[in-house]
């Protein structure tokens, strides 16, 4: 355990004041402050996100940004997003309009443009998609899960749950932003979505290789600095793919060195391998594991059984189905509070928060879904925090009870319901599944 310690101490560190990292604990909050930190920006603007949709959320923050722009032409604004996501419609949903085709025609209205780049990360979606997040404002860095649309922004009435942190550093921000022009922008691969004159995919298939073979070796640069007693440390950290993969490296070296207690918050449950013996081992040593995971019907694939069901609604259930098995294997650890699970449910939200907390010293604040896919397919990134002098102590707490107060804690895995209580539809096509094995495959795809 020692050998995991000291490897941690070697990473490099940038340091940030306390004051100047504040969590947001609501949806609408981290709406207001990204649109007020576009209207305040002054030199550049940043936006990374797996999608900016076509809805009232999307155009919202897409008008800011082409009005800020129009305000201040000398302002570097680039928005990020994934090249394959861009280019369809929602899953489940009959196809409309795509994200791309309101990127082109917001071009066409002003005259000071900007470009919304499309990131290929793999050829397919399937196989991995562009799942770094951060949007870069001036010196500060909005740190948050979400991508931008009517659901994640709160825009109406429901809300998707994720984590929302400001953190303000100069060096931060910088090595960011330098990962983003000099790792994505600057390569072949990554085309302007608001452009007309797009390539197809198929046409740039060899540039895409290129692209996620260069970003397998790619990390943050950036002058490490010394951390003072006044002071917390900052890690980015990034990965893509299962070889060599630093940010897989660093969540399995922070639950193995793991002495009192681990807080893990997923969506999806569905650990990789090594995190899911990580925590076996962590429980073994003793230590108190609580893991927040949403219920099936806090799943953002979750169909009611009153409307028509899609397959692409099997998923919650896939994930409840791990989560039993899971909870019936600990029943002994769930009995003597060794280990804790919190099912997250709110009225109509849905959840996707995710992260790490380890002995009240260490926090991952991430994208990462801690599932095989994030581990193997997606281009990911986290901030490592270690705050050995408790300055954030008080702020983690607050955030970790603004996630409990709408879980329910789960006593034994009888609590969780069962595959014979599944609609017909469910039961159907998770015995289909299971017969051909495919359960398997699904499990590191999804």
């Amino acid at each position: 355990m020692m050998i995991n310690k000291n490897l941690f101490e070697q990473l490099p560190t940038l340091a940030q004041d306390p004051a100047q990292f504040e969590t947001l604990f609501a949806a609408r909050d981290f709406r207001t402050r990204l649109i007020q930190a576009i209207r305040e920006a002054s030199k550049r603007i940043y936006l990374v996100a797996l999608y900016l949709e076509d809805d009232e959320a999307g155009r919202e923050i897409l008008t800011e940004l082409y009005e800020a722009k129009q305000r201040n032409p000398g302002l570097d604004i680039n928005v990020c997003v994934d090249w394959h996501r861009a280019q369809r419609g929602l899953i489940g949903v009959a196809p409309t309009e795509t994200n791309a085709a309101m990127y082109s025609a917001f071009a066409e209205k002003y005259e000071h443009k900007f470009p919304v780049y499309g990131v290929p990360v793999r050829g397919r979606e399937v196989f991995g998609v562009l799942h770094l997040k951060g949007f870069i404002i001036d010196d500060q860095v909005i740190y948050s899960g979400a991508s931008l649309n009517n659901i994640y922004l709160n825009y109406k009435d429901r809300y998707r749950f994720d984590r929302y942190h400001v953190i303000t550093n100069p060096a931060l921000a910088d090595s960011m932003v330098n990962f983003v022009q000099q790792e994505m922008i600057e390569h072949p691969a990554v085309n302007n979505l608001a452009c007309l004159s797009k390539p197809e995919t198929k046409e740039i298939k060899a540039t895409i290789r290129q692209l996620r073979s260069s970003l397998a070796k790619a990390a943050y640069q950036f002058e490490p600095q010394e951390v003072n007693a006044n002071q917390v440390a900052i890690t980015p950290l990034v990965g893509v793919g299962k070889k060599r993969n630093k940010l897989n490296q660093c969540i399995n070296q922070l639950l193995a060195m793991a002495q009192d207690e681990i807080f893990i918050c997923t969506p999806y449950f569905n650990f990789p391998r090594s995190v899911a013996k990580e925590v076996k081992k962590a429980l073994k040593r003793g230590v108190k594991v609580h893991i927040v995971v949403g219920d099936k019907t806090a799943n953002d694939f979750y169909i009611p059984p009153e409307q028509a069901f899609k397959t692409i609604g099997g998923l919650p259930y896939l994930y409840e189905r791990n989560l039993r098995q899971f909870a019936k294997a600990n029943e002994a650890n769930i009995a003597s509070r060794k280990l804790s699970i919190h099912l997250w449910k709110h009225e109509e939200n849905s959840f996707h928060l995710k992260g790490i907390w380890v002995d009240k010293r260490y926090m991952l604040i991430t994208g990462n879904n801690l599932n095989p896919r994030a581990w193997k397919l997606d281009l990911e990134n986290a901030l490592l925090i270690q705050d050995h002098y408790h300055h954030l102590t008080e702020q983690f707490d607050q955030e970790v009870a603004n996630i409990l107060q709408h879980t329910q804690l789960v006593c034994t895995y009888r609590q969780i319901e069962k595959f014979e209580c599944y609609p017909d539809a469910v039961q159907k096509l998770m015995k289909k599944v299971t017969r051909v094995k495919a359960d398997r495959v699904l499990k590191q795809i999804l």
